[in-house]
């Protein structure tokens, strides 16, 4: 039998098949979401004139996420996963109707669009854990880290086409003409769930705790029972801790040596930066010990943000940033790849639900922490006239834009000596060697046996998308 590092390319494809089919789908439908999304959100922007309405949006669209994450993955774990996905993809839709509608009949206004993603990320956050957690059963474990790279690589390609894509689309079809694409896609991809039959786990059925609180925190009390887990999950959310610094001090950084062209030319590239990176471990697939990747990619994340943060020059902060950027979808796929392969099935959706809630709210934290740092703190100390000007200014300069500097080499000095601390907890270090891997490899030896029953016989040849 060929081992991963032998199989041809059309070997590894076959072994993904079922995957793959749910990707595509999942890549032309977060398309077209985001796609919506833009064009809500200039409509937001044109109607209100206020960049702060975009924080409430944000806030919209994850917080339901946050808050609903203990019960939607124990329900998760009951239920199938594939009608969970079905079911949450059509309630979801009902609220992108509804903005349709009032946009049609010019009675749109921006609480409405707030409630509707709110009431869109209700169903979001049970349909983000089944298709997760669904992963392990789709895919054999030597193909895990290239699953979770295409994902990077779907996210990647979402935030990249969407706005250049939307704003193109505004102009000939408007906002009911994206609203019709969006459902389209929406609709396309229930259409194929319907014909296609998840593999199911032989894993045995853990016996329920007779008590709701004990059943909601189950996920919670799972990590803290498995140490090694708990820190992948506290390295992946302090990873996506950093992304929201980054994010939050980008744009007045860059302004601070570079012209506004400029900017919207680095922004770009740092969406092109996440695209490659998902492509690269899509299509490598990562080592084979997934921590011996996450903590080189740590310290590389380190010294990228040192990187970024000591010169105000354009040339120095694109090398900077760009590798940053594009080493975080391999971490992502790396952590994911790891808790896929140690979470048993039949609990994934607790632990996936916890493991999202608590890494979502890494991104907002990071703007709240570093945001508000380094306006009130950094900038004046390394302000012409400030207490750092005349010995650290003297190195990295003084002025606008180098308190946001030296913010980011320390955060990245920090992620590097973290990182280093971090090798010598054993648990965490040898998570992948104490804990044992659940995956059913009998069911993933032959993913695509459960659709022949559902597919008609004339089709059996089709690749399917689904949303």
């Amino acid at each position: 039998m060929l081992t991963s590092i032998e199989k041809t390319p059309l070997t590894i494809v076959r072994e993904m098949k079922l995957f793959i089919i749910v990707w595509v789908g999942q890549l032309i439908a977060s398309i077209g979401s985001s796609i919506t999304a833009f064009a809500l959100d200039v409509w937001v922007y044109e109607h209100t004139g206020s960049v702060t309405q975009f924080a409430f949006i944000t806030l919209s669209n994850t917080l339901p996420l946050i808050l609903l994450a203990p019960i939607a993955g124990l329900l998760v774990d009951r239920w199938d996963r594939r009608w969970t996905m079905i079911l949450s993809d059509l309630f979801a839709t009902l609220a992108t109707v509804a903005i349709g509608a009032l946009f049609i009949t010019g009675r749109l206004e921006v609480w409405h669009i707030y409630l509707a993603n709110t009431f869109s990320a209700i169903f979001v956050a049970f349909q983000i854990p089944a298709f997760i957690a669904s992963i392990s059963l789709l895919v054999p474990k030597q193909h895990l880290g290239r699953a979770n790279g295409m994902l990077s690589f779907m996210n990647g390609t979402a935030r990249l086409v969407a706005p250049p894509l939307g704003g193109v689309l505004l102009g000939l079809i408007s906002l009911q003409g994206i609203i019709v694409l969006h459902l389209t896609t929406v609709f396309l991809g229930i259409a194929i769930l319907f014909l296609l039959r998840f593999p199911k786990s032989s894993t045995p059925v853990v016996a329920e705790e007779s008590s709701f609180l004990k059943e909601t925190t189950y996920g919670l009390t799972y990590l803290v029972a498995r140490p090694g887990l708990l820190g992948v999950l506290i390295i992946s959310a302090f990873s996506i801790f950093l992304v929201g610094g980054v994010q939050v001090i980008t744009i007045p950084l860059v302004l601070s040596f570079a012209p506004v062209t400029v900017l919207g030319t680095i922004l770009s590239l740092f969406g092109v930066a996440v695209l490659a990176g998902g492509l690269l471990i899509g299509i490598w697939g990562g080592l084979q010990r997934n921590m011996n990747m996450i903590y080189g990619c740590m310290l590389l994340t380190g010294v990228s943000l040192l990187l970024a943060g000591l010169q105000p020059s354009v040339v120095v902060f694109i090398v900077g940033v760009f590798l940053f950027f594009l080493i975080r979808p391999i971490i992502a796929s790396s952590t994911q790849a790891i808790f896929q392969s140690k979470v048993e099935p039949l609990v994934q959706g607790r632990v996936f639900s916890i493991k999202g809630a608590i890494e979502a709210a890494g991104l907002p934290l990071g703007y709240i922490a570093i945001g508000p740092l380094a306006e009130k703190v950094f900038e004046p100390l390394m302000a012409t006239d400030g207490l750092l000007a005349g010995n650290i200014g003297q190195i990295i300069g003084v002025g606008t834009g180098r308190g946001m500097g030296l913010l980011l080499a320390i955060v990245g000095i920090f992620t590097i000596f973290a990182t280093c601390i971090a090798y010598f907890f054993p648990r965490l270090r040898l998570v992948e060697d104490e804990l044992p891997d659940v995956i059913d490899e009998v069911a993933l030896a032959t993913p695509t046996a459960g659709i022949a029953a559902d597919l008609v016989s004339s089709k059996n040849d089709t690749v399917p998308s689904i949303s």
